[in-house]
């Protein structure tokens, strides 16, 4: 066979996004909403975690300790051992997602609530606030900041996480991508990985737009020291 009579391969194809439209969007779509789901519980799982380390700072170490423990097994590792006990497919995947944007997610919520100014707390306890009213209407919105970047991390974090369920059946545009490196079809590796990328820009500036009008007052603030400089 002469190199003519090879077939084209190219990295980049419109022909081959528009013939296999129905596979992409089921990937993007289930892409989707794995990133959301496993932030949302996280985020759920994180919050009462963090608050209370932050309550009793005796379990700090613990609750930060575990999250880590559960972050450094290698993703393969940890779907193969959940397999097992949740089957094959999005449970198992939902599973470990979570546990990975667990550490995340508990040391910006710590973070934050440790790091809201003494003078706010003085006045909030003088005006009469008990512990867990402080945590829930003074803390906890002064560390929103903290924990919106701790979502914007765990979330563009998620998504490339995503395509590593494809070892137990269920990843994605990762599906996409280890049907492309098992044909070597160049055109199915790019657009998964575009996809992906494309996904992680997408989410970044979303969490960023709801973090800003979550926290008006932290734009005014910023706004305010720069007019006085």
């Amino acid at each position: 066979m002469s190199p003519t009579d090879v077939p084209a391969n190219p990295w980049f194809s419109w022909d081959y996004v528009v013939r296999n439209w129905a596979d992409i969007e089921r990937a993007v779509g289930q892409h989707v909403s794995l990133t959301v789901q496993a932030v949302v519980l996280a985020l759920v799982i994180a919050l009462p975690l963090a608050a209370l380390a932050h309550l009793r700072p005796r379990l700090a170490g613990p609750v930060v300790g575990l999250a880590g423990v559960l972050y450094t097994v290698p993703s393969l590792a940890l779907f193969a051992l959940l397999a097992p006990w949740t089957g094959i497919g999005r449970t198992t995947v939902l599973i470990g997602l979570v546990a990975y944007a667990l550490l995340v997610l508990v040391r910006n919520v710590l973070v934050g609530l440790r790091g809201v100014d003494p003078a706010v707390t003085d006045a909030a306890r003088g005006m009469g606030y008990g512990r867990l009213r402080m945590l829930v209407q003074v803390e906890l919105p002064q560390a929103l900041p903290s924990v919106v970047a701790g979502v914007r991390v765990a979330t563009v974090t998620t998504v490339a996480l995503v395509t590593v369920g494809v070892v137990v059946g269920y990843g994605g545009l990762g599906q996409l991508m280890f049907r492309g490196f098992r044909s070597s079809y160049h055109a199915e590796i790019m657009t998964a990985t575009l996809l992906c990328l494309v996904l992680a820009l997408v989410a970044d500036v979303l969490v960023v737009l709801l973090g800003r009008a979550l926290t008006p007052w932290s734009r005014s603030t910023r706004m305010l020291a720069e007019s006085s400089t």
